[in-house]
């Protein structure tokens, strides 16, 4: 894409809060059109106002992303309003933490359908469609440093990420192979001020237990690492636009990134019998 994206398409999943919000704001600064969603419809509309008083024109369309019918609807009131879409964020997400064994097959369900099914059911919807338009395009699967390496106590989450990374890389191939106008990218932000740790606030009834004590607990000590220090969402946000005028597939936003990587994949390389990925 060239560097002049005013009037150029967004759509953007997870847009009423944390990154999701300030990529919204991003596009906004860039005079783009742009299609809102999530599921938290009163900050949604927040956000719809808020961009809509920037002079943007703005489509807010609530949306389950675990949801493929919902999806593919937002995928058509998009392509029927504006005709294109040139920037696709799968942002959407959710946390679960706990110890895998005690997890619910709801607590899967949950985590998987957002931050798994969410972006699937993204490429689904908007590929086709977006290859039809025949114009550069650029699609940001947003996974997280969760996604390249594992830790205790949130394996829903870091099992999802994972995923979100692969889908990432496996559609940036199949592109390629195609010879397709569209590129990829994968965000995989560190930590970040956004509520990602109060998830449980859109969680539907009955997908699993949002009380459970060792996921309370690690959702506690995630909120406190973010109140003594974490990136804002809207640097994240500039960013992953520098890294997609850059032409770049991974868009970190963590000093810690290469350790972390480095670490995981000698331990890969040499072998290790001991079980450790590079967590002690």
């Amino acid at each position: 894409m060239t560097d002049d994206l005013a009037g150029s398409v967004a759509v953007i999943t997870g847009a009423a809060s944390g990154i999701g919000q300030a990529l919204a704001h991003r596009c906004a600064r860039e005079s783009m059109h742009i299609v809102i969603s999530d599921v938290e419809t009163g900050a949604l509309a927040d956000v719809e106002s808020e961009l809509v008083a920037t002079g943007v024109e703005v489509l807010a369309i609530p949306t389950d992303v675990s949801n493929a019918d919902a999806v593919e609807e937002l995928a058509r009131r998009t392509f029927e309003r504006f005709g294109a879409v040139h920037r696709l964020f799968l942002n959407a997400g959710v946390f679960q933490a706990g110890v895998s064994w005690l997890r619910s097959e709801a607590d899967w369900e949950w985590v998987l359908g957002v931050n798994l099914w969410g972006p699937i059911n993204g490429v689904c919807a908007f590929i086709p469609r977006m290859l039809n338009q025949n114009a550069p395009a650029r699609v940001v699967i947003t996974s997280s440093l969760a996604g390249l390496t594992t830790v205790a106590y949130s394996s829903p989450y870091v099992v999802s990420k994972f995923g979100a990374a692969a889908l990432a890389e496996c559609l940036a191939h199949d592109l390629a192979a195609e010879g397709a106008q569209i590129e990829v990218s994968c965000l995989v932000p560190g930590l970040v001020a956004t509520q990602i740790a109060s998830s449980d606030r859109n969680r539907p009834e009955g997908m699993g237990d949002a009380a459970a004590s060792d996921h309370v607990s690690i959702a506690a000590a995630l909120n406190e690492m973010v109140e003594k220090g974490a990136n804002s969402a809207a640097s994240v946000a500039d960013t992953v636009f520098a890294a997609v005028a850059a032409g770049d597939f991974w868009i970190p936003t963590s000093d810690s990134f290469e350790g972390i990587v480095t670490q995981r994949y000698e331990a890969l390389k040499n072998k290790s019998r001991s079980g450790s990925v590079g967590f002690d």
